[in-house]
């Protein structure tokens, strides 16, 4: 006898397709990130960071420690390799990937919005790809999102105690990066405007979780309160530089959102996160209103700030995210509202639209980087334009064994940042200025410095620079070396001898060598340590 076919079993399966392809995707799209954080060698930035993973200390002059923390995490387990100092962020896409699915199932209870909510991320170049091009952003996002998904939790349930969770993912988030604060509006919409405010404001939950929030941030306010401020001055200068208006920074803002969250993806995004801001405040909806404000906030802060100012390339990718969730859950709220059919039809198309197109770019990018020979770009391709390092190093290490200094002197951090990876502490590395960068760091090596001869490396034109009217040391000049990429000239170096000098590692708050460029008019009116 023949069974019957198992009827209910079959919409079942047809339910649960969504969420096996946007399974096998996200791992064919690890497998990539994986690839290209072991193929790719650091840029200076990662190099940089990855110095601070070698340092014990509370904080640091232009970050938190948790971009440090999550290196240390890598590296403890594939050591200092390129993969290690990425692997972090390896892992934060796909917790963060866990967190939006897990929202937006809670929201909607939708296969689909699910699927769309795991996938944007993969079709967004700086989630998809550039996720394992570790930052303080990548260190932040997954906290950030986390913090989201307690609020929701706790509109869920109406457990107060969810407010404690919250604060302790806000206070991870500040420790991996200050903008982290550009979330708080949006915290403070989601307890006030619905219709539950005057219940939370007579809890007592929100307030510890802003005492928890403090109490994991402590170790930031510690170093500072010891390094007169120091990070929150140099955050100042950068907050509140203004250089005139500029329709070129305003552009490059906007494009680089496109080109960082999608050409398509963007416009889906901000539409989805319109709906819901205006779903969420007509109708006094708190997860609406959290997930909404999270995201507009921030981009028109950014956007106003651009006027002015070159946003940098990473500032805005904390909140985009959240803008996923809210975008995928705006598609299964539009059918449940009886939108018109068109509208509902035009949203899926163009959410479909926004994913194989945006994976396909990512997948390309890949392939350019990895595989391909050519340079596109020029020297403003963001890889390509910190690439070729090997073989500044090279020329060092041949000059080195020449002239048989033992140690070498930088002028710019990105420079001291890459020597000191690719020597991996072989031979010291010192940027023998902006030593406020580098307050708590260990010895570097002095006995190896004091007494003999340095080698100084530095791009053209810092080796002219008036920094040297103020360094006694005898400079020998010795060599040229160019830094290359797919057969062009990125950077000019200079390689000199340096003789009767030993740098000073903690040299006067009113030195030039101490201030970074920015800071030295703020540090020079700051009172003086004892």
């Amino acid at each position: 006898m023949i069974a019957a076919p198992d009827i209910a079993a079959q919409p079942d399966r047809a339910a649960r397709r969504p969420l096996i392809v946007a399974a096998i995707v996200i791992a064919a799209m690890t497998v990539l990130r994986i690839v290209y954080a072991s193929a790719i060698e650091l840029r200076t930035d990662e190099a940089y960071y990855w110095t601070f993973s070698r340092e014990n200390v509370l904080s640091f002059l232009d970050h938190p420690p948790g971009i440090a923390w999550l290196i240390r995490f890598g590296t403890a387990m594939f050591g200092d390799t390129a993969l290690g100092v990425r692997f972090g962020g390896i892992v934060a896409m796909l917790v963060t990937q866990l967190l939006l699915a897990d929202i937006v199932r809670r929201i909607t209870h939708d296969t689909r919005a699910i699927a769309f909510a795991v996938l944007m991320p993969e079709a967004a170049l700086y989630y998809g790809l550039l996720m394992s091009k570790v930052s303080p952003d990548v260190a932040m996002i997954p906290f950030a999102v986390a913090m989201m998904w307690s609020l929701v939790r706790l509109a869920q349930s109406g457990d107060g105690r969810w407010w404690l969770a919250a604060g302790l993912f806000a206070g991870l988030s500040l420790l991996s990066k200050f903008t982290a604060i550009m979330f708080a509006p949006a915290v403070l919409a989601f307890a006030l405007v619905p219709d539950w405010r005057w219940r939370w404001l007579r809890s007592p939950y929100p307030y510890l979780a802003a005492l928890i929030a403090i109490a994991v941030f402590s170790p930031v306010l510690i170093w500072n309160a010891q390094h007169e401020w120091a990070s929150f001055r140099f955050q100042l200068v950068r907050a509140t530089a203004n250089y005139g208006i500029s329709i070129r920074t305003i552009g490059d803002y906007i494009g680089l959102q496109f080109g960082l969250v999608g050409f398509v993806l963007l416009p889906v995004v901000l539409s989805g996160l319109t709906l819901t801001a205006w779903r969420g405040y007509r109708m006094r909806e708190p997860v609406a209103i959290l997930l909404s404000t999270a995201v507009l906030v921030p981009f028109l802060y950014f956007l106003w700030k651009s006027l002015t100012l070159r946003v940098g390339d990473t500032w805005p990718m904390f909140m985009w995210p959240v803008g996923f969730a809210a975008a995928a859950i705006n598609i299964a709220m539009l059918p449940r509202e009886n939108w018109p059919q068109w509208m509902i039809g035009s949203t899926l198309f163009w959410a479909r639209t926004a994913v194989i197109t945006g994976i396909s770019f990512v997948v390309a990018v890949f392939l350019y980087y990895t595989v391909a020979p050519w340079n596109f770009i020029g020297k403003v391709d963001p890889i390509g334009g910190e690439a070729g390092y090997e073989q500044v190093m090279a020329r060092a290490q041949a000059e080195l064994e020449k002239t048989g200094a033992t140690w070498i002197a930088t002028t710019d951090y990105r420079t001291y940042a890459m020597l000191r990876w690719l020597f991996r502490d072989r031979v010291p590395v010192i940027e023998i200025n902006e030593r406020g960068r580098f307050q708590g760091f260990r010895d570097p090596g002095m006995d190896r410095i004091r007494g003999h001869a340095g080698l100084y490396v530095g791009r053209e034109p810092d080796d002219r620079s008036s920094l040297w009217d103020s360094i006694p040391a005898k400079r020998e000049p010795l060599t040229r070396v160019e830094r290359r990429w797919r057969g062009l000239v990125m950077d000019t170096y200079a390689l000199e001898k340096l003789t009767g000098w030993t740098p000073e590692l903690s040299p006067p708050k009113d030195s030039p060598l101490f201030a970074w460029r920015v800071l030295a008019s703020v540090f020079s009116r700051a009172p003086q340590a004892a």
